[in-house]
């Protein structure tokens, strides 16, 4: 019963974490495109620095109870493993997990960099920017449902 407990918050974790790295890149291409208001880009960097923040702690949380998921059987008895022959697709989901992890931690340091003045990439490019997380969720969610190899 522990196993689907912790499954459970595990996959309610990411999907929070989900929502921040499928927005953030949003709120990017709103400031590029806010031009030189600066009452709505203040408002927008504040928003996309919050998020960033509670993006982080979600992405902690999943990480630590998939962690659980994945050596559990080490500490827990009777709990079960997703390590030995035929887990090549959880090694393959980790990577995508990373890629993930890197396109919102390049997105935070772009929001980071908005107030220190440095300028965004143009719009068009943060909205290409913006749909990369979907191939890679799409490709992972293949990977935990269908464990190819």
């Amino acid at each position: 019963m522990a196993y689907f407990w912790i499954k459970t918050a595990h996959l309610v974790f990411v999907m929070a974490w989900m929502g921040g790295v499928f927005y953030l890149p949003r709120i990017l291409v709103n400031i590029a495109e806010a031009g030189n208001e600066p009452a709505v880009r203040a408002r927008l960097v504040l928003m996309g620095r919050r998020l960033y923040r509670f993006g982080h702690m979600m992405f902690g949380l999943a990480f630590a109870f998939g962690l659980v998921l994945w050596l559990g059987y080490k500490v827990l008895p009777g709990f079960p493993t997703m390590v030995g022959p035929g887990a090549g697709w959880l090694h393959a989901k980790l990577a995508l997990v990373v890629l993930m992890l890197a396109h919102f931690t390049v997105a935070g340091r772009w929001l980071k960099g908005v107030d220190a003045g440095r300028t965004l990439p143009s719009s068009t490019a943060l909205r290409w920017f913006n749909e990369l997380p979907v191939l890679l969720l799409v490709a992972i969610v293949f990977l935990v449902l269908a464990k190819p190899f």
